[in-house]
């Protein structure tokens, strides 16, 4: 797949093993997807955590999904702790919140929103819980994403249903495979926001952890607890190799 070039990427960035992290707080995030044009072409925000970044030490072949993304926000308070004992100073402004306070300070009943992934349960619930008026769900089937005619299905979707922001929930990489799918094809609008499980938290379908516990980078502990089945490995079999990782960040970064 061609990338198309990042479209107006933060002032500023800092690299941790080659991943991309937009000088952007939550606060900041938010002016920016606040002030952009609605009709704007489509471009896409991701937000990286430590499982991400994993993974692209892995597989570099996707970090051009990361930097074709118009804003790159660091997801992972865990991240950011380990970052900064090697010098590294990054912004948090994980997507979970930033999908809140859109929903809660910018998004509004007319607002059109459009929701790729997730169950109708879910939809139903955040179309109740804000009166959404406006809001348009495709749910691709699994693994639509090695098959060409189910991304072009998703891409087709969201070009029939112009949105000014486009959550985009069938997980990683696959909501950045899609994203920069859709950016490819042309023709759309929006902001894709790559933010998985968010739309379940705004929606109340899940609970996160208490802000106490988020504070003190506990979440991925309140998150093992709830899911330990689907969450077990990536946060105990893979912590070892996120501190070995981390170990060969040079100084400041890189």
């Amino acid at each position: 797949m061609d990338l198309p070039p990042a479209a107006a990427p933060a002032p500023a960035s800092q690299r941790l093993l080659g991943v991309r992290f937009d000088a952007l707080d939550l606060t900041g995030a938010l002016a920016l997807l606040t002030a952009r044009e609605p009709t704007a072409p489509f471009a896409y925000v991701v937000t990286p955590n430590a499982d991400h970044w994993i993974r692209l030490q892995d597989q570099p072949r996707l970090r051009p999904l990361y930097d074709a993304a118009w804003l790159s926000l660091c997801d992972s308070r865990i991240l950011r702790l380990l970052a900064a004992r090697r010098g590294v100073a990054l912004e948090l402004a994980p997507g979970s919140d930033l999908t809140q306070r859109l929903f809660n300070e910018v998004i509004g009943p007319e607002t059109p929103v459009t929701v790729i992934g997730g169950t109708e349960a879910v939809v139903e619930a955040l179309r109740a819980r804000y009166g959404l008026a406006r809001l348009a769900h495709h749910n691709p089937p699994m693994g639509f994403i090695r098959d060409p005619a189910a991304v072009a299905a998703v891409v087709d979707f969201v070009r029939a249903h112009p949105a000014r922001f486009v959550l985009l929930c069938v997980g990683s990489p696959q909501q950045e495979k899609l994203a920069a799918a859709i950016v490819a094809a042309g023709g759309a609008s929006g902001i894709g926001l790559c933010v998985g499980a968010a739309a379940e938290f705004v929606a109340g379908v899940k609970q996160r952890a208490p802000e106490w516990v988020q504070r003190a980078s506990l979440e991925w502990l309140h998150r093992l607890g709830s899911e330990p089945r689907r969450l077990w490995r990536r946060y105990l079999l893979e912590a070892p190799r996120l501190l070995r990782l981390m170990a060969r960040v040079p100084p400041g970064g890189g």
